[in-house]
């Protein structure tokens, strides 16, 4: 059986996440290639797909959004994600169990089932009239607590224009059936679905790694891993790790372009440590309880080298870009361009646009 170096891995990482080079795929091609996007930070999905993709404008994710081609909504270990519509309704179902108990485990003492499945039939009755905001709603469901039971124990999605980049606080709210229609998808048919879509984006891996991602137990993958054609390699642990017939397996050597990443990016997460895009030493600088938000990181060389942010007026927009340590200054160079094409893309209306690595 081959085995697989970290530094393949991460070069296969990159590949199926289209970081080593720009796509030429559709929006939604791209959600169903990478396995969905985090998007906690309404921002994350645009820049996500602006650093994946040849041409992406704003308005493209939220034209999807609007057309119900791609969905917000709590999915993968209760976090927000960002999907296709045909993905959704198999991703809920596969992810539906595991979201109720994970709920019910982290909040034990402070609300019950009982509650949760109250407001929820209450919520329910009320968004079949249409989409309603969380103001609107919380009459009906005061508690946030039990109002993201709600999230965890139905299918529920965030419409537009609440989380996009114009109107970024994700606060309003619809039925999946109502907003995209009744679902026959089974837990079965969306836990295969969730391990192609990992594999497809993360692989090889794992299987411990795509149960990590999709937040369920490992032993409900296994008998879609079974059913599965997959191919087998090794890690450098001499553990397995299972992938797709044909995924991408790019050289050790392949050169790996600059990128910005945008908060909660699935790359830097745990399930992905064997790629070692974030290093260790870095990573309570992204992810601490002083940053429970995360920060916006560059890649270099296909590893995490630095935070960035952006500050706007309408006369200046600047990219401010923060390397762990001092770069080299080819990379340096290389950053800078993309950094240029980042903030225009940022803030397209700024008069003046600058980047300043410090």
């Amino acid at each position: 059986m081959r085995t697989l170096t970290a530094r393949e891995l991460n070069r296969s990482l990159l590949a199926r996440q289209l970081l080593l080079e720009r796509s030429p795929k559709s929006v939604t091609q791209t959600l169903e290639a990478v396995g969905g996007l985090q998007t906690q930070n309404a921002t994350g999905g645009y820049i996500g797909l602006w650093t994946r993709l040849r041409k992406f404008e704003l308005c493209d994710l939220t034209k999807e959004l609007e057309a119900r081609r791609a969905v917000q909504g709590t999915m993968m270990r209760n976090t927000i994600h960002l999907v296709t519509a045909r993905d959704y309704p198999l991703v809920a179902a596969g992810t539906r169990p595991s979201r109720r108990s994970a709920w019910l485990r982290y909040q034990q003492g402070r609300a019950t089932e009982v509650d949760v499945k109250k407001a929820a039939a209450a919520a329910r009755e009320a968004l079949a009239a249409g989409p309603l905001s969380r103001t609107e709603l919380k009459p009906l469901v005061e508690s946030t607590t039990v109002w993201n039971g709600v999230n965890a124990f139905e299918d529920v999605l965030r419409v537009p224009p609440s989380g996009t980049w114009a109107r970024r606080r994700a606060d309003i709210y619809a039925m999946a059936v109502d907003w995209l229609g009744p679902s026959k998808a089974t837990e079965d048919d969306g836990v295969e679905l969730l391990l192609k879509r990992y594999l497809g984006g993360f692989g090889p891996a794992r299987l411990a790694d795509a149960a990590n991602w999709a937040g369920v137990p490992p032993k409900k993958l296994q008998p879609a891993a079974e059913k599965l054609k997959l191919r087998s390699f090794e890690d450098e642990e001499g553990k397995e790790l299972l992938d797709l017939p044909r995924g991408p397996l790019p050289a050790a050597k392949t050169p790996a372009p600059p990128r910005f990443i945008p908060v909660w990016d699935s790359i830097l997460l745990a399930h992905a440590r064997r790629a070692e895009i974030l290093p260790e030493e870095y990573r309570p600088l992204v992810f601490s309880t002083k940053t429970p938000q995360s920060v916006n990181t560059f890649l270099v060389d296909g590893r995490v080298a630095g935070t960035w942010k952006v500050k706007g007026t309408r006369k200046k927009a600047e990219l401010l870009v923060e390397p762990f340590e001092k770069l080299p200054a080819k990379a340096a160079r290389e950053l800078q361009a993309e950094g240029e094409r980042l903030v225009r893309f940022h803030e397209p209306h700024a008069e003046n646009h600058m980047v300043r690595l410090v």
